[in-house]
């Protein structure tokens, strides 16, 4: 590709030398720069990409893309507003634009989205199409797994995946997408069809630092969409309305408890599934607690919406599929203890104040009178502290026996973290909490402890196989440890 077949069009550019020149690959990291690269220059949380245009220009790059440069250099620089947001444009255009070739369908909340994005994969994959998946426990194509690194890959990676995508017969593509990339325009270039709104709570104010900019940076991807795009929002969410405010695309609302253009009632919620009554229509799903109520309802919805006009699907079509779905790995998953009768062990992904007690509810409304809790969990490091003592006094209050252990400590002290957690207990709450640092062993005390009907609840990691310490990732699966100490 040549340079100008690159920018042909752009506007609001600030081009000095020459453009018909042919070019490399698209580069924001200098250390990746070859001979003949594209290097855009971007101002991260960490670094700002202008201090490496010279290590890139020494390696060879012919193009500078940046917002202010005034170094001498036989290269071609280009400069412009905003170099985030021409990352992903320029990537979308060096891969052909990849998203206009399928369905593309983004969605974003606190908590739900990863469950929300694979019951699309599987809703759509069961109705016969070719599906991508990219979120933060795998990338998928069809049938393949790729390994995923964050929620939203970087704009390079992302049109690079969805070129994959749209060159193996992708029809639709159903995506996580974080408040990162929505602040760090990784999603610029993207063409979406769709977004969904699940809820918004405490969580990544380390990044974000209030909650009205977290809030404000998940709105504006709703913001951002198209005009011949939807928005479905969670309308029993107290920020749900807010994300619709200033967006183009067509309005939807799903909810359980105020009237929503998609609205399900809780039949009866049991450890064997969810019976719900969905825009008047009955049907039972194998999964489990109202957090699922509202994630099946948000994936029913888009199936609507995705149909209309579409002769291929239609509602008894969708209700079928979705009464078959198996949900994703590490949400609220169980085991069943094959000694004590009537114990199990639930593994889940939570790790927000909120996605806790959403869980201890639902395992409070679903456990038999006499039943325990007994709840294993930690939280992570070099991530938002404020929420540690919360999390650790919402668990204390909706569980018999609370055991604080490490989760993935990174680059901190564990011990440090639990001292954290700590903090935020009084003394009634320290009285049933026990700290114990190594994982494996505070799983297999919370099975030594458990007797016939209680429930144990290890949250935090869900379908993570690791433990990231140092900068190592050491083999850890949360639920395989439950097995092996049930067995």
């Amino acid at each position: 590709m040549q340079l100008f077949e690159l920018i042909q069009g752009l506007q609001g550019l600030d081009i000095q030398g020459e453009t018909r020149i042919d070019i490399g690959q698209i580069r924001f990291d200098s250390r990746l720069v070859a001979a003949g690269d594209v290097f855009v220059a971007v101002r991260g949380a960490a670094a700002d990409g202008h201090q490496f245009i010279p290590v890139a220009l020494e390696k060879g790059a012919k193009v500078i893309v940046c917002e202010a440069w005034t170094g001498s250099t036989d290269a071609t620089i280009i400069r412009t507003k905003d170099s985030a947001e021409m990352l992903g444009v320029l990537a979308s255009r060096f891969y052909g634009n990849p998203s206009d070739a399928f369905t593309l369908i983004g969605i974003t909340g606190t908590n739900g989205k990863t469950t929300t994005t694979t019951l699309l994969w599987q809703l759509f994959t069961a109705l016969g199409y070719k599906c991508g998946l990219i979120g933060t426990v795998e990338n998928r194509i069809g049938e393949a797994i790729l390994p995923s690194t964050h929620t939203t890959p970087d704009a390079v990676r992302l049109h690079a995946l969805f070129r994959e995508m749209a060159d193996a017969g992708c029809s639709h593509v159903f995506m996580e997408v974080s408040s990162h990339a929505v602040h760090q325009r990784r999603i610029a270039g993207a063409t979406f069809a769709g977004g969904v709104f699940t809820n918004l709570t405490h969580d990544h104010l380390d990044y974000h630092k209030t909650f009205a900019e977290y809030r404000d940076t998940k709105k504006k991807f709703f913001d951002d969409l198209p005009k011949g795009a939807f928005a479905l929002t969670n309308v029993d969410d107290k920020n749900g309305m807010v994300m619709l405010q200033n967006t183009l695309a067509r309005k939807y609302s799903y909810g359980l408890k105020k009237p929503a253009d998609f609205k399900t009632k809780i039949i009866e919620n049991s450890l064997t599934g969810l019976h719900l009554e969905l825009n008047g229509m009955e049907l039972f799903v194998r999964l489990i607690g109202e957090f699922n109520a509202y994630n099946l309802t948000a994936a029913y919805a888009v199936g609507v919406l995705l149909s209309e006009g579409n002769r291929h699907i239609d509602t008894d079509q969708l209700l079928t599929a979705i009464s078959n779905l198996p949900g994703a790995e590490g949400r609220f998953e169980y085991v069943v203890h094959p000694v004590k009768q009537g114990c199990i062990g639930i593994v889940d992904y939570a790790h927000t104040p909120d996605a806790l007690e959403k869980v201890l509810e639902t395992i409070a409304k679903l456990k038999k009178k006499t039943s325990r809790v007994i709840t294993v969990t930690g939280a992570g490091g070099d991530r938002d502290k404020t929420k540690r003592p919360v999390m650790a006094q919402v668990c204390v209050q909706h569980s018999d026996q609370l055991i604080l252990t490490s989760d993935n400590p990174r680059t901190e002290d564990p011990a440090a973290i639990l001292k954290d957690m700590e903090a935020g207990l009084d003394e009634k709450g320290l009285q049933k909490t026990l700290v114990i640092q190594d994982r494996e062993q505070a799983i297999k005390t919370a099975v030594r402890l458990a007797g016939p009907n209680d429930v144990i609840l290890v949250a935090g990691k869900g379908h993570e196989k690791y433990q990231d310490i140092q900068g190592v990732k050491h083999p850890f699966d949360d639920k395989a440890m439950l097995l092996k100490y049930f067995e």
